[in-house]
């Protein structure tokens, strides 16, 4: 299961386990057919970040879900492949917003090309997303659509930043849910859905997709911060150096003692300085802003957890448990 999760988890049922790990071979190959282009230089950049691998946690969500009916259902890996489709098209997109060089250990794809082409293949996979959604029906698409509006909008809110007298950690809570719990939810819904799930249940999953997506991602801005880089083989610091205001930081800039006046005065903007980062990465791991966060992800956590505790006691519930414990708790 931890090849499937990208990150490790244990104590599922080995059956189940099994079940999800055949799932991800199909979604894996359907993903690399679907990209497919009958012009081969679109192909290749649309293969760019496929191939470039990921966690998959958005498919593997819809897979999960799907045991809630049925997940032999060929809808399901259709539905699984769409939404990895549309993270990895606002990738593509973010990566030319951000001037990133780099995605997932290897060249973005707007650093290996331009951003002319990272925008239109992320257009691209959105379009063959779509494609896919439109077989599995109007509600399938009208989903999307709502989707695909929270994703924007998310992205628009934290371009502008917080409005006057908005409260910039609740500011970026509300960011977090549109840009990363819209999709996750989405995920779970599809699952359901796709399997024939009861409509309890599927409302059951997109309100846990949505906690456990924000609790994911905050999640992943910790990891930014703490991570042994040869242990996770991601560069630690990156927000940093480029001035990307995760929960931790905000937590230590809204703090009133005097002592972290040093620590609030290198978060003020980007860190190119290599001696000011390691600085700033060590102050603000010490800080007790990195255990608030800590606890702000197991609160969205736990109560992704409580959500799932209406459906019927079961392996399946389990797991969705299980997944809430290796979301926060994860070295990956």
């Amino acid at each position: 299961m931890t090849a499937a999760l990208g990150f490790g988890v244990s104590g599922l049922d080995p059956a189940l386990a099994a079940g999800l790990e055949a799932g991800m071979v199909s979604v894996e190959q359907r993903l690399r057919e679907v990209v497919k282009s009958d012009y081969a230089f679109v192909t290749e950049a649309s293969r760019h970040l496929v191939d470039a691998g990921g966690k998959r946690f958005r498919p593997l969500l819809v897979l999960l879900a799907a045991h809630l009916g049925d997940p032999t259902d060929p809808a399901v890996i259709d539905a699984a492949v769409a939404v990895e489709l549309t993270h990895l098209a606002t990738l593509y997109h973010d990566d030319v917003m951000d001037e990133a060089p780099r995605r997932r250990g290897t060249e973005s794809a707007n650093h290996r090309w331009d951003n002319t082409i990272a925008i239109l293949t992320g257009d691209f996979l959105f379009a063959k997303s779509s494609g896919l959604l439109a077989d599995l029906g109007a509600e399938a698409v009208r989903i999307q659509a709502y989707t695909f509006e929270r994703l924007c909008t998310g992205q628009i809110r934290e371009t502008v930043g917080p409005q006057e007298g908005e409260d910039p950690i609740t500011h970026h809570l509300q960011v977090l849910a549109d840009k990363t719990g819209s999709l996750i939810a989405t995920s779970g819904r599809y699952g359901a859905m796709t399997s024939g799930a009861d409509a309890e249940s599927i409302e059951v999953m997109a309100t846990f997709g949505e906690r456990i997506g924000v609790a994911f991602q905050l999640a992943d801005d910790l990891l930014d911060i703490a991570s042994d880089s040869e242990v996770s083989g991601k560069t630690a610091g990156t927000d940093l150096r480029e001035g990307i205001r995760t929960l931790p930081v905000l937590m230590a800039l809204a703090s009133t003692d005097p002592a972290d006046a040093r620590l609030q005065e290198l978060l003020s903007g980007p860190i190119t300085d290599d001696a000011d980062h390691a600085e700033a990465l060590a102050l603000l791991r010490a800080h007790p802003a990195m255990e608030q966060a800590r606890a702000e992800a197991q609160r969205w956590a736990n109560e992704a957890r409580a959500s799932v505790q209406v459906l019927p006691e079961s392996r399946v519930r389990e797991a969705f448990e299980t997944l809430c414990d290796a979301v926060v708790s994860r070295s990956v």
